[in-house]
């Protein structure tokens, strides 16, 4: 490989827990940890790359809605699930043959058993699903956007974002490593704060939060997820007259399209 070509971007999933709060449509967010080299400081969704283990085989009989996926299409999922239990606590399963998602009350035993573990790499999901006899809720995940890094990034990432109704009862919190912070919160606010000063939140995170801003419910939201059309954001960036610009496909449907890279605040 020369040294212009492009890196080959990580597969990573990334997913957007949401619920219906007091002001409306809220989204769980948390603030990455300023010592991470990517994002740091940032608010973000909680996500993380797609490891090995995500892909074990093993797991494909213990994906509620695997049928018709491809191993890659499941493993974004697992990893979604993986990284919701180890970075906010919530486990998107069901005990096999129910309907009912884990209770609070076997989620705090599965947290202190399994969470460490995990996040340290000494066990693996397909592990924790065979052991305790669960199903992953693969099925209650809504894909929501695909974004794929520019190629001029020296770090890039092939990441899919999921939406899913936050599951009753269960309490979102950050992790304290990773993440230092956390948030449920209106996506209107979010990007208010933002424009304020108050959170710094990347280029992809702002589109997809006023994207979902558009939804003033969580059923609205899911039920408007379903029926879109995705379409990968690969950004692109040229050389205008008046200098740098971004672009990324009209059909993806966001508040934006093209812009001067000066002002976008990318990171």
């Amino acid at each position: 490989m020369s040294l212009s070509s492009p890196s080959v971007p990580r597969p990573a999933s990334t997913l957007l827990l949401i619920r219906d709060g007091a002001p409306g449509l809220e989204v769980f967010v948390v603030e990455r940890h300023h010592q991470i080299d990517f994002a740091g400081g940032a608010t973000v969704f909680p996500g993380g790359k797609v490891e090995a283990g995500d892909r074990d085989p093993q797991l494909r009989e213990r994906c509620a809605g695997a049928n018709g996926l491809s191993d890659d299409e499941l493993a974004f999922r697992v990893a979604a699930i993986r990284e919701a239990f180890e970075e906010c606590g919530v486990l998107l399963a069901r005990a096999r043959g129910e309907h009912a998602l884990v209770s609070v009350s076997r989620l705090a035993a599965l947290l202190k058993r399994w969470r460490a573990e995990l996040r340290e790499h000494r066990v693996s999901l397909a592990d924790l699903a065979r052991t305790e006899d669960l199903e992953l809720a693969c099925d209650l995940l809504v894909p929501f956007a695909h974004w794929i890094t520019p190629e001029v990034m020296p770090k890039r990432f092939d990441t899919w974002f999921f939406l899913m109704a936050a599951p009753p009862g269960q309490f979102a919190a950050h992790d304290g490593t990773e993440s230092v912070d956390s948030a449920w919160i209106s996506p209107r606010r979010a990007l208010e704060q933002a424009e304020a000063g108050q959170r710094t939140i990347i280029f992809p995170t702002r589109l997809n939060l006023a994207k979902l801003a558009r939804s003033s419910t969580t059923a609205e939201a899911v039920d408007t997820a379903r029926v879109s059309r995705i379409v990968t954001v690969l950004p692109r960036v040229e050389r205008g007259p008046a200098g740098l610009v971004m672009r990324i496909p009209v059909e993806a449907d966001y508040d934006f399209s093209e812009g001067p890279v000066d002002a976008l605040g990318l990171r």
